[in-house]
């Protein structure tokens, strides 16, 4: 049984039916993996007098057969690489801040996007991940790593809503109280601005869980040369997506800007973005460009990132300019993958 891969309750159902046991030694089983990080429960209290099922579960239950191959740290930022069954890898950052330490994590192997200036993107599709091996990345940090994960963000490798049943899922087992424990309201699900997930992701009932959209220019043709799925869904479809998605109370949608010296960083580009945010509740995040395998682009001067900021934050947009952190070890937004593919 692959438990990284189900919630507590699915865990019972399974062990009822194999087992004839049922949610309270799954509870147990499940706190001792997910919470605690043991595999072998024997001396579980709820095991005292079921040792055979113990024994059974022990033999029974797997993890996925993921390795840690390469771990590069600096400025608070952890940044590790995992080989999968398959020798495929991935990258996952952990960062650490004042009072909490957030976690990216992948959803693909590389990623189907193409965006213009990110080195995922520019390194191709490998291949979808499964809900275990996302969930693998959170378990990892903090058991193997010995980080605590309060945040978890789906910001890594990947486009999330390209994968959207595997992430669903891992969304529902890392935020299990029973397990790994990390509530829908500290994740944040961050896409590229597809159309048909958003609405898709929506009906899913994720009624805690942070939207994240990639803007990154408010013009169809500025944006389709550098997001190509703009050319499938664009600006209207998603703006119309981005309306119909619920949020709770005083709930926001974050949109993320990357700054490009001389292409999306102009005057005229943020009154773009102004008016096209009006009407939805949005919060910005502006990020300068962080450099990386992709030629071409450059991260704008220091007064100009402040000009576009000053621009927005002058109609009433709530911005905040990122500070980037992990650049120097390729970790910062739009730069995993070059480690993943050594």
């Amino acid at each position: 049984m692959n438990i990284l891969a189900m919630t507590c309750d699915q865990l019972a159902a399974r062990l009822t039916s194999r087992y004839g046991k049922g949610r309270y030694h799954a509870a147990a089983f499940y706190r001792e993996v997910l919470k605690n990080g043991r595999t072998h429960v024997a001396d579980a209290p709820e095991f005292k007098d079921a040792q055979k099922l113990a024994a059974r579960l022990a033999d029974d239950i797997r993890l996925p057969e993921c390795r840690i191959v390469g771990r590069q740290a600096a400025d608070g930022v952890l940044k590790f690489v995992t080989a999968l069954t398959d020798g495929m890898k991935i990258e996952s950052v952990a960062i650490n801040g004042k009072n909490r330490t957030t976690l990216c994590v992948s959803s693909q192997v590389g990623c189907r996007m193409g965006c213009r200036f990110c080195t995922t993107g520019q390194k191709g599709f490998g291949r979808q991940l499964t809900a275990d091996e996302i969930v693998w990345q959170a378990y990892a940090a903090r058991f193997q790593m010995g980080r605590r994960i309060d945040n978890v963000v789906f910001m890594g490798m990947g486009e999330p809503l390209d994968n959207l049943d595997n992430v669903v899922q891992a969304i529902r087992v890392i935020s299990d109280q029973r397990g790994l424990d990390i509530a829908q309201r500290h994740m944040t699900l961050s896409t590229a601005g597809h159309a048909d997930g958003i609405r898709q992701l929506a009906a899913c009932g994720l009624k805690r869980l942070h939207l994240a959209v990639s803007l990154n220019a408010a013009d169809d043709a500025l944006r389709s040369e550098l997001m190509p799925i703009n050319r499938v869904y664009a600006l209207k479809r998603l703006k119309e997506a981005l309306s119909a998605f619920p949020l709770a109370r005083k709930g926001v949608i974050f949109i993320e800007y990357v700054l490009l010296a001389g292409v999306n960083d102009s005057r005229d580009d943020a009154d773009k973005v102004v008016r096209y945010l009006a009407g939805l509740p949005v919060r910005v995040n502006l990020i300068a460009y962080n450099g990386g395998d992709v030629a071409g682009y450059r991260r704008p001067s220091p007064d100009r990132i402040s000009r576009f900021c000053d621009r927005l934050t002058a109609t009433g947009l709530f911005v905040r300019l990122r500070q980037s952190r992990g650049d120097r070890i390729m970790a910062g937004c739009g730069q995993l993958g070059a480690d993943a593919s050594a």
